[in-house]
């Protein structure tokens, strides 16, 4: 099969190699495509700690496809089903995955990308921060993951003031729910609005989507006395500093939306998949730029530097 191997810092070479084959308790999918993440972007730019080539397909997260062999003791999945797959290295035509890392797609996602990692992680977030009816929340960044999280959060009836620095991200957020929209550009006049919105009192939840320092900053600040404070950025190039003071005064509950349990993660995807299936969710106006797999490097350097238009980008192999 072919493969994705990241040969150093930005760079990208193609491998023949064999097909893995799955052990007990595994499948192997013959992959459709594979979502383009974020967290791929440190290793792509070559930290101390990555080491190079990686292994076939490394970093690949998102994918999806079709069960073409099942291993010994392997029970209620079958080769021919189209699947959503956590698996790890999905930058290739073939994958392996635990058979309770693999979810069944139904018909009504048939001939859809479904890239289940993330969608997961949006369902466990939405679920993790604990969104009611009547609430104020900001979300502060609107990718992908915040754009679906603003859906989410309008569809339980909370009031939804989307934070993003660009204007493309902002008009995602408002056909996706939110009422309000405040561009991410200056700290205090961002604090200022939303002190205006909320008449003072600030948000019951906010969402940092971003991982980075001044996001997570700026989401501390939007916080009221006794919200909840979501981190679902995820915060891989180093160390953060938190204002504990402002966090101590306001007593807030600080909530790592992170998920390591491949159960609940798996749990994220059945959620994801029910809710696109029954039209409750619609993400496919997010996947914005689909690229072969011999094109990897550019779908990391669009992930990286996010040109006008641009929310997620797909690998597809077929």
């Amino acid at each position: 099969m072919r493969a994705a191997v990241l040969a150093g810092p930005g760079q990208i070479r193609m491998d023949e190699v064999a097909l893995p084959e799955p052990g007990p308790g595994q499948v192997r999918v013959r992959l459709e495509g594979c979502g383009v993440c974020a967290s791929n972007l440190t290793p792509w730019e070559g930290p101390e700690w990555m080491t190079f080539p990686t292994e076939p397909g490394a970093l690949g997260h998102e994918g999806w496809g079709v069960i073409d062999t099942v291993g010994e003791g392997v029970q209620g999945l079958s080769p021919g089903d189209r699947v959503a797959a956590l698996s790890h290295n999905s930058y290739a035509e073939w994958d392996i995955a635990d058979e309770g890392a693999v979810v069944k797609l139904p018909e009504a996602l048939a001939g859809k990308p479904f890239p289940g990692e993330p969608l997961g992680c949006a369902m466990n977030i939405f679920r993790r921060a604990d969104i009611q009816a009547g609430q104020t929340v900001a979300i502060v960044g609107i990718g992908f993951l915040g754009a679906i999280l603003t859906r989410l959060a309008t569809d339980a009836g909370a009031r939804v003031i989307a934070i993003s620095r660009r204007p493309f991200s902002l008009d995602v957020a408002r056909n996706y729910g939110a009422a309000e929209i405040v561009p991410m550009d200056d700290h205090w006049k961002i604090i200022e609005r939303v002190r205006e919105l909320t008449g003072g009192v600030f948000c019951d939840r906010v969402i940092e989507a971003v991982g980075k320092q001044w996001p997570l900053d700026l989401a501390a600040e939007l916080t009221r006395e006794r919200g909840k404070l979501v981190i679902a950025g995820y915060h891989q190039d180093g160390p953060r500093q938190v204002n504990m003071q402002l966090w101590n005064w306001r007593g807030l509950d600080v909530i790592n939306a992170h998920e390591r349990d491949p159960e609940v993660y798996a749990q994220g995807i059945r959620d994801a998949v029910e809710a696109v299936a029954s039209g409750r969710l619609d993400p496919n106006s997010l996947y914005t730029h689909s690229y072969p797999l011999e094109r990897l490097d550019e779908a990391l350097n669009a992930t990286r530097d996010r040109p006008d238009g641009f929310l997620k980008a797909l690998v597809t192999f077929r």
